[in-house]
């Protein structure tokens, strides 16, 4: 990754965030979350707090997926948020079936890390194109 990280907008930061993942470059993406990140991911795992959390996340994200990415399809940017609506394409591992869904998510940037996180991910359609209904 090139430029100063505290130097990024929100929408920058955001883009650089999802292509760091896209690529597989954990580190790189984690340089970008302050270590007391807020990730705000709803249903029963309720919220989590810290770097650490984040990069269990990434750890077990894609667990039986792959050829996981996102495609940021819109982004809005205003003050110190950024937030991207984007597809969601991947493949289960086991049964070579394919999903593609849509998501929302947003962030909060302060001194050019991100520091709040909330996401949605249609796992409803994810979860019947991979027949796990």
């Amino acid at each position: 990754m090139t430029g100063n990280p505290a130097e990024y907008q929100p929408a920058e930061l955001h883009r650089r965030l999802v292509e760091a993942v896209n690529a597989g470059r954990h580190q790189d993406g984690l340089a970008l979350i302050d270590p007391d990140v807020l990730d705000h991911r709803g249903g029963r795992s309720g919220d989590h707090r810290g770097i650490d959390a984040w990069r269990a996340k990434w750890e077990h994200m894609y667990d039986g997926l792959r050829d996981v990415s996102a495609t940021i399809e819109q982004n809005v940017a205003a003050g110190d948020t950024s937030a991207n609506r984007y597809t969601l394409r991947g493949t289960q591992s086991d049964s070579g079936r394919g999903y593609e869904v849509q998501g929302l998510d947003m962030i909060r940037v302060r001194d050019g890390k991100l520091v709040e996180h909330w996401a949605i991910v249609d796992g409803v359609a994810m979860h019947e194109q991979l027949g796990l209904d």
